[in-house]
């Protein structure tokens, strides 16, 4: 399996402005890291996805850029098969989507206009119909929320097939990516959900027919705390999401360790990686430079 490592910015990212951004990418692609991720908050202070990545892929040749993840539901899936097509041919082919239902919250689910039970079948109807938009010509569907006939979108995006990763680790989302998903990238994961999640998705795809999904396409977010805190809203985020996990667990303190995550999650099944501090340095570079050392050898 090829080990790829990317960083990834949180939903509370202070890390919004041009005079820090720009150069954390610059440093990201000079140091050799596989892609930069962008997580969606609306009511957090992270960037918007889709506009982060236009402007990361304009100032870089080589590095690659994730969403980690961009909410579906709410969100035209005609329109966001354009938007997403037309970045990754700009960008040559350099665009991973890792595609959610969207936070758990009031405020996130008033922003999309979409309630918490319409979820998961607006995306169980929105990501096939993607597919078809970025393969086909003319497409025709009449679904539950979705009427098109003979629309075509284009142009094509670069990578061929162009692939949606999702996440989520819970046995509905499991299935979900069974179902339509390309890909697996959880968060607030431990290498035990991996080793088990990954069998479960694989009876999941030969009872609904669907192939295996590739070995090359299994993931995970791992978490750290750059001064060796954790914040109380992640430790609040890690009871509610995964009351069977502490902090601990799932956060490690400090980049001690961040090799041997990384080598458990690979044993696991593993192979595509997005380190995410949880707190940020006041010195991105030295940061970078130092996450490097650590864990970039593990590359392959």
């Amino acid at each position: 399996m090829k080990i790829r490592i990317g960083f990834g910015l949180g939903t509370n990212t202070q890390t919004n402005d041009p005079t820090r951004l720009g150069p954390l990418l610059a440093d990201l692609e000079r140091l050799g890291y596989d892609s930069a991720w962008f997580s969606e908050r609306v009511s957090g202070t992270s960037l918007d996805p889709i506009v982060a990545m236009t402007w990361g892929v304009a100032r870089t040749e080589r590095l690659k850029f994730g969403t980690s993840v961009m909410v579906v539901p709410g969100r035209n899936p005609v329109l966001l098969a354009k938007s997403l097509a037309s970045l990754d041919r700009l960008s040559g082919g350099r665009v991973h989507p890792a595609l959610g239902l969207g936070a758990p919250n009031l405020a996130e689910h008033q922003a999309f206009g979409v309630e918490r039970s319409e979820r998961g079948s607006w995306f169980d109807e929105a990501l096939p119909l993607m597919h078809r938009l970025w393969t086909e010509d003319d497409v025709t569907h009449h679904g539950e929320r979705f009427h098109l006939d003979a629309v075509t979108v284009l142009p094509k995006p670069v990578q061929d097939p162009f692939e949606m990763w999702l996440g989520g680790a819970a046995k509905s989302e499991l299935r979900r990516i069974a179902r339509v998903g390309d890909g697996w990238l959880p968060s607030f994961c431990v290498p035990a959900d991996v080793a088990t999640g990954i069998p479960y998705i694989d009876e999941h795809t030969e009872a609904m027919g669907r192939p295996h999904i590739s070995r090359e396409h299994f993931g995970a977010m791992i978490a750290y705390s750059a001064d060796g805190s954790v914040p109380q809203r992640i430790v609040d985020a890690i009871k509610l999401r995964r009351p069977d996990l502490s902090a601990e667990d799932v956060i490690l303190t400090g980049r001690s360790g961040l090799a041997e995550r990384i080598a458990a999650f690979v044993e696991a099944g593993a192979s595509k990686f997005v380190i995410t501090p949880y707190t940020e340095p006041a010195d991105w570079r030295a940061e970078v430079e130092a996450l490097a050392e650590d864990v970039l050898h593990l590359q392959n």
